[in-house]
């Protein structure tokens, strides 16, 4: 069975780490919701509290196919973090998958993950990220995919488990729950 961490911290953006949750679970993936903080409340960008399983620093010593990043303002804790980003560089390191979106990239920029890939990101982080494939929805370079924004975690989602699964177990899940193509 495949398994799946997504890492949440104060202010990150409700959309873009819920729905790719709900879309791995549905596709039969475990899928662990970790907060990076000392206690499994977290508060969302848009203030809704969400109650992670795990702690980040009992989650990060455990392995998975996928670490997820999603963006928000909060994206600013895990940036200052020095085991986020050990934790990314071990994993990316050992081939496994690697998301982002959002301002979630700017994570993995830290990491020093991103450098001669191909990846997209949330425009406000142009600045920092100039290379960002503005036009791309979610873009996958090796066992890096990285998405925009809010608006495109749907399809965030479903790229990541054609990664996982492949293309059909994507499409079924698609399907069941009725997304444009």
């Amino acid at each position: 069975m495949k398994t799946a961490l997504v890492i949440l911290s104060e202010g990150f953006e409700e959309i873009e780490a819920l729905a790719p949750v709900d879309l791995l679970r549905r596709a039969g993936i475990t899928c662990t919701v970790a907060a990076h903080h000392e206690n499994k409340f977290v508060t969302g960008k848009t203030g809704i509290q969400v109650v992670a399983e795990e702690l980040f620093k009992d989650a990060a010593e455990k392995s998975y196919d996928l670490l997820i990043i999603p963006g928000g303002p909060g994206i600013r804790h895990l940036r200052k973090d020095p085991a986020i980003l050990t934790c990314l560089q071990k994993h990316a390191a050992a081939g496994r998958l690697v998301g982002a979106i959002c301002a979630g990239p700017t994570l993995l920029h830290d990491a020093g993950l991103l450098q001669g890939r191909r990846y997209t990101a949330h425009f406000s982080v142009r600045d920092e990220l100039p290379s960002i494939l503005a036009d791309q929805t979610v873009v996958g370079d090796g066992n890096i995919i990285t998405s925009r924004g809010a608006g495109t975690a749907l399809a965030f989602g479903l790229r990541l488990i054609e990664e996982l699964l492949g293309k059909e177990a994507s499409e079924n899940v698609r399907e069941a729950i009725c997304a444009l193509p």
